[in-house]
This record gives structure tokens, sequence and C-alpha cells, in this order.
């Protein structure tokens, strides 16, 4: 379906599971993350296309195990790799890469009580690493 290499899927698949454990790590307690993971794997079951292609293909991406910060940095600069990988490769399914990411961790961030301020600062950083702009005073490429 795509010319993407074993290693380009690995990083928009890396991306989008690092984006998802970011924003569900940001809201602390074992339940709350169960469920928000529950949430985001439902809108990622339904993705279309090369994203579903990428994600129910091949090895589960492997996170660092350790702080949230270490995590945060493989995973920013894997989603600003995923756009530019899709922006040359594959870029008719950039705006639904995108659309995935935004909506998985959209719905990990209010499933379990609301979206606290730590889920709101991933969800500022994950959308903007992955080119969704949602603040103002911050201009795209």
């Amino acid at each position: 379906m795509s010319d993407l290499t074993t290693e380009e899927k690995a990083t928009l698949k890396t991306a989008v599971f690092g984006a998802v454990y970011l924003v569900s790590d940001a809201d602390p307690g074992f339940f709350a993350m169960l469920r928000e993971s529950f949430a985001a794997s439902g809108v990622l079951a339904g993705a279309t296309g090369l994203v579903k292609e990428v994600l129910t293909t091949g090895p589960l991406p492997r996170l660092p195990r350790g702080s949230a910060a270490e995590v945060e940095a493989l995973v920013l600069p894997a989603l600003a790799q995923s756009v530019a990988i899709l922006r040359e490769k594959a870029p008719a399914e950039l705006d639904n890469y995108q659309a995935a990411v935004v909506a998985a961790v959209e719905q990990a961030a209010g499933a379990s009580h609301g979206v606290n301020a730590r889920e709101a600062d991933a969800l500022t950083k994950v959308k903007t690493a992955v080119g969704v702009v949602t603040d103002p005073t911050i201009t795209s490429e």
C-alpha cells in the first residue's frame, strides 16, 4: 500500500503510541491510564488508509521506561519526523495521520475525569509536534 520503509513505519507507529502514552501518563493513576488507553485505542482502531496499515502491522513500539521527559524526548521528534516522512512520501495521507493522532490524544485526555493541566500541556505539545497548531501565538512552517 505504501513505499514507506520498515523504519519509517516504525517511526510513525512509535509517534502515535508515544503521543497517547504522553497524554495518559499526565493523568496519575493506573485506572485513569487504562481508561485513557482504551479510549485512544478505539480511535486508532477506526483509522483508515496508510495510518491503519502502519498501526496494524509490525511489532509494537518500544518506548523508554524512564521519566516522562525521556518519553517526550523520543516522541515529540518522532511526531515531527512522521509529518516530514508523510509530506515527502505520502502527502495524501498527512491529514489522515494528523487527525488520527489528535483524535486519539484528545480521547485519551478526556476519558478520565476531564482534562487536567498536565494533560492539556501534553496535548499542546503533541498537536504542535504533529503540525496541528492550536495556539494562535504559534505559527506553523
